[in-house]
């Protein structure tokens, strides 16, 4: 049988996230890929067999006439007309969120997607605890919400601005508020706030740009379903004997569910306790997923295609804007 041909745009640490499972499947074949740090290009080259490397997608699209799909892992900004040459082309693909912090580049890469299988890496939609989570919801009533996304700062260039990440909420905490969306359905307003107090810019090395993003948030989401959901995010924390746990607490009437961040899932359930450790890679079966949709031709085998991941960040960007007017946002 003839192998899918992959072609890689970003070589960064997400990209190689991907590659590990890329690398087990019998059934795909990655012959390019593109990244302005020749090292990246050079060491992916390497890691995966590709044929040819690439200083830019640009360069790539030019030389790669039969490819059956791309992989797209860079910075929030850096989507610079990369999705839509795929479209163009009637490509597949799959994105790594957030996928831009242009909301009329989303909107518009989400109408043209509707028929095109795409993948966008929201990954916990693929746990096996996940799983669990909406098989417990199906009986529950629930009220209440509350989770975190606690720790440090990630030491990347993007991630030191607003203006070029969206913020920790956007960026990072995006992933639980996607599980929001997939588990309680779409929201009907947000109210959010923010504090800058906690982190002094000269903590960070000197090769990196001056810090000017939101040390922790909170986000009060209201869904259309009557749950609220309290979201808190922090990246000031050291780790230094904080017994901090980052996921979702999840409240019934008669039972609640205690999700801890790609790890485990706690049921509590007259007076009992059922604990479940996570048995799975969810970006392997992530992955799986979206190249068993490519092969099939069906966008509907994909857990978080583009236009579902686009109201995600919608969400993200009304929570920023509540931030930045003190005001309840409507969706």
């Amino acid at each position: 049988m003839e192998k899918l041909k992959l072609a890689l745009i970003g070589c960064g640490g997400i990209m190689n996230a991907h590659v590990n499972g890329l690398l087990t499947f019998g059934d795909v074949e990655v012959v390019a890929v593109a990244d302005p740090r020749p090292e990246r290009t050079e060491a992916m080259k390497a890691r995966t067999g590709a044929k040819r490397a690439y200083a830019s997608h640009v360069e790539l699209f030019e030389n790669e006439e039969k490819l059956d799909a791309v992989y797209i892992c860079v910075e929030p900004t850096a989507h610079n007309n990369i999705e839509e040459t795929c479209i163009a082309r009637n490509l597949p693909f799959m994105v790594e969120k957030p996928m831009t912090l242009d909301m009329n580049q989303a909107a518009s890469i989400s109408q043209a997607t509707k028929n095109l299988v795409t993948s966008v890496g929201f990954q916990d939609r693929y746990l096996d605890l996940t799983d669990r989570i909406k098989a417990e919801l199906e009986d529950m009533k629930v009220g209440l919400v509350y989770g975190s996304w606690l720790g440090g700062v990630p030491q990347v260039w993007w991630w030191m601005k607003k203006d070029t990440c969206g913020g920790q909420l956007y960026e990072q905490n995006i992933h639980l508020l996607d599980q929001l969306r997939y588990f309680f359905g779409e929201a009907e307003k947000v109210y959010a706030t923010c504090g800058r107090t906690l982190i002094c810019p000269s903590e960070f090395p000197k090769n990196l740009p001056a810090y000017e993003t939101d040390d922790f948030s909170t986000a009060t989401i209201t869904f259309k379903s009557g749950v609220v959901a309290n979201l808190m995010s922090a990246c000031y924390i050291t780790g230094k004997g904080n017994p901090i746990r980052s996921g979702l607490t999840i409240i019934g009437r008669d039972k609640s569910l205690e999700y801890n961040l790609r790890h485990d899932l706690a049921i509590y359930e007259a007076a009992q306790e059922t604990k479940i450790r996570r048995q799975i890679d969810q970006m392997v079966r992530l992955d799986r997923a979206f190249l068993d949709a490519v092969k099939a031709g069906d966008p509907a085998m994909v857990r978080s295609p583009y236009a579902d991941a686009y109201k995600t960040l919608l969400l993200g960007m009304a929570a920023n804007k509540s931030m930045e007017t003190g005001e309840v946002v409507k969706l």
